[in-house]
């Protein structure tokens, strides 16, 4: 058995492919970079094919197919980047990686307090001794209403960590959950959106959820509200936000994530003109924050990412069911 390991941190992650490839038995090879038809070949002779989001399209995936290729075991716990339908039609399986909740969960959080608080602004001013107050006056998360859309384990997480700070929380999910209802009252979406002073998603993207953030969601919201999102750039209509913002209808953002992010986030893209418009006219807002996809950045979560390639993998090889299986979610 063994992996390609594309997109591979040689400072991170392959201190803990070494580890698991003795625990696992399994063999492996890298290379720092993301998969492209130029470098395809470099899976000859492996069973699977790990990579962290990218373009797993139906052309990627007969390539690798070509070659022998039988697993393809995604370092993120969002798969959207696969094209699933291609994959079963090839008898590819296909795994993602689960890890702590906390380390996304507690990102959220400090993304609606830095939000709430103006910090990116009062820190900027800071740094040119800029010490006066106007302009610098934030809102308390103790008397807000947060709303949190999906309600697995990053959004429970979320409610549970939220509900210390004494803040009203809202909560929407297609399947609702016993132990949500603890700290948090299920809504529907619309009440959701007119009743929260802060949103934040939680929720895998889907074709059916593609702009759950669109114009007409926007308007149904608070003015001055916060949108947080630590979990797929696809959740959010770009174009719609970008204009929200300009009319003062969103007061704040917190982005770890955008549309359109492959091919630039964990790339050093310094001194080089990005092709991205909505990144560059994000960036240009004193009251957004944009973080290049960091929120699972964790020492405990790096680890249970790499381990869940090899384990998925082992499962796969020896006819094991594994909850990393992408086709048992769905």
């Amino acid at each position: 058995m063994k992996i390609m390991f594309y997109a591979l941190r040689p400072f991170d992650e392959l201190a803990y492919c070494r580890k698991f490839a003795k625990q696992y038995g399994i063999d492996f090879a890298y290379t720092p970079e993301y998969p492209t038809p130029e470098n395809v070949e470099l899976a000859a002779g492996c069973d699977a094919v790990s990579t962290t989001p990218c373009d797993m399209g139906a052309a990627m995936l007969d390539r690798f197919a070509a070659l022998g290729v039988k697993y393809i075991s995604c370092r993120s716990i969002g798969y959207d980047h696969v094209d699933l339908q291609h994959a079963k039609a090839l008898g590819l399986r296909v795994s993602n990686v689960g890890y702590t909740p906390n380390g996304v969960a507690n990102y959220a959080i400090m993304l609606m307090l830095m939000c709430a608080r103006r910090a990116v602004h009062i820190l900027k001013r800071a740094e040119v001794q800029d010490y006066s107050l106007k302009g610098k006056m934030g809102r308390d998360i103790s008397s807000l209403t947060v709303g949190v859309i999906g309600t697995g384990r990053i959004g429970r997480t979320v409610i549970e960590h939220l509900s210390g700070f004494g803040c009203r929380i809202l909560a929407y999910d297609l399947y609702p959950n016993d132990a949500v209802k603890q700290h948090a009252e299920y809504v529907d979406l619309d009440t959701l959106f007119a009743q929260s002073d802060i949103i934040t998603l939680h929720t895998n993207a889907t074709a059916e959820n593609h702009h759950l953030i669109n114009a007409a969601a926007l308007a149904k919201m608070k003015d001055g509200v916060i949108l947080i999102n630590t979990a797929r750039g696809k959740l959010i209509d770009s174009d719609a936000l970008i204009a929200e913002l300009n009319s003062g209808k969103v007061g704040a953002a917190g982005l770890d994530v955008i549309e359109h992010e492959n091919g630039l986030y964990y790339y050093n893209r310094s001194g080089e003109v990005l092709e991205n418009a909505e990144l560059s006219i994000l960036r240009s807002y004193p009251n957004v924050i944009l973080s290049p996809h960091t929120a699972f950045y964790t020492d405990e979560d790096v680890e249970s990412m790499v381990q869940g390639c090899f384990e998925s993998v082992d499962c796969f090889a020896k006819g094991k069911e594994t909850f990393h299986d992408v086709g048992l979610k769905g």
